[in-house]
């Protein structure tokens, strides 16, 4: 004769209760599973994939899921620099690549797809370096945000043309804006703004001088933010073309012996730097940086990441967000993610 066995529930205040055995929860298949007329909270075991599932009201969902390695990044290049030469044209801002939420890419570029990645695999990041030519390139696994170019060359935004060199750089398709174009000539010389990640840099010519083309503004940190503005143009003693809004520089319009009054890009901005202005041989020319690039990833916090030599980088999250944001701000190296 079999015997009846029963498991003994006990209550404890409120509604807690303990059940003195383990707990076998009734055991479906996933079609089986899905045949069942259920209501919000019923709970089973996956014999299929081997995890509890409970009905949310409208769908299935597995309680013991890690969610999978998909990752979020915004990837700017280095702005372009302005070299010691006269009357070059706004410098453009480093390509401006971003997979955030609905966030776009620069040059009119839409979101771009999370990539989704394996575990204990190296990945190269590489932070763009400002300088006084064209800007370094930044990347991220298979993601490549181009330089910016220096005035009227061509880059991820591209530069101001400028009196000898009318046209404006061309930006990279989907990364960044073109550099304003020259329309005019004659003192005092003005040049054309470098492109943005936002908009196309300003025209310039005689009098008219261009600002730098904005940038766009992300909030993938949590707090939104400005990056990749044009860098101004410059004139020989007329106006100073604005830098665009995300860094870009200050163009000069200082032809005399001091020279020089033209500014940098902002640093981990990829701002473009602004024109430079007066004669060479005759005047002082100061060459100026564009602003170095960044790279942000963003990811679930069920993962680390392991940084390698040759990065500086900062890792953190954002109030009760359930992601992780790790910001490189400068060199090359490997990185590599493990389920935590």
């Amino acid at each position: 004769m079999s015997t009846l066995e029963t498991n003994a529930i006990g209550k404890y205040s409120g509604n807690n209760v303990s059940v003195d055995d383990s707990l076998n929860l009734k055991s479906y298949s996933t079609s089986a599973r899905n045949a069942l007329t259920s209501v919000a909270g019923d709970t089973i075991y996956n014999s299929d994939d081997n995890k509890l599932n409970y009905y949310n009201g409208s769908s299935w969902v597995e309680t013991s899921s890690t969610p999978a390695l998909t990752i979020s990044y915004l990837v700017i290049a280095a702005g372009g620099g302005s070299p010691a030469s006269p009357n070059r044209g706004g410098a453009g801002a480093g390509g401006y690549r971003n997979s955030y939420a609905s966030e776009t890419s620069g040059g009119g570029g839409s979101t771009e797809t999370p990539l989704s990645l394996a575990l204990s695999t190296n990945y190269t990041v590489t932070v763009g370096a400002g300088g006084t030519g064209t800007g370094n390139n930044s990347v991220f696994a298979t993601i490549t945000s181009n330089g910016g170019g220096q005035g009227g060359s061509t880059g991820g935004s591209g530069g101001g043309g400028y009196y000898n060199n009318g046209s404006g750089g061309a930006g990279t398709a989907n990364q960044g804006f073109a550099g304003g174009n020259v329309s005019g000539s004659g003192n005092p010389y003005g040049t054309g703004g470098g492109g943005g990640a936002g908009g196309a840099g300003g025209t310039g010519g005689g009098s008219s001088v261009g600002a730098g083309g904005v940038g766009l503004q992300s909030s993938i940190t949590g707090t939104a933010t400005y990056r990749a503005g044009g860098g101004g143009g410059s004139s020989e003693g007329g106006g100073r073309g604005a830098g665009g809004n995300g860094g870009g520089g200050i163009g000069s319009n200082d032809a005399s012996a001091s020279g020089g009054n033209n500014g940098a890009g902002t640093s981990n901005t990829g701002g473009g730097a602004g024109g430079t202005s007066g004669y060479s041989g005759s005047n002082t020319i100061v060459a100026r940086n564009g602003g170095s690039g960044i790279v942000i990833l963003r990811f679930p916090f069920q993962y680390g990441i392991t940084i390698g030599a040759g990065l500086t980088a900062t890792v953190g999250a954002i109030g009760n967000s359930t992601d992780k944001i790790v910001t490189f701000t400068e060199g090359t190296g490997n990185v590599s993610f493990t389920e935590i």
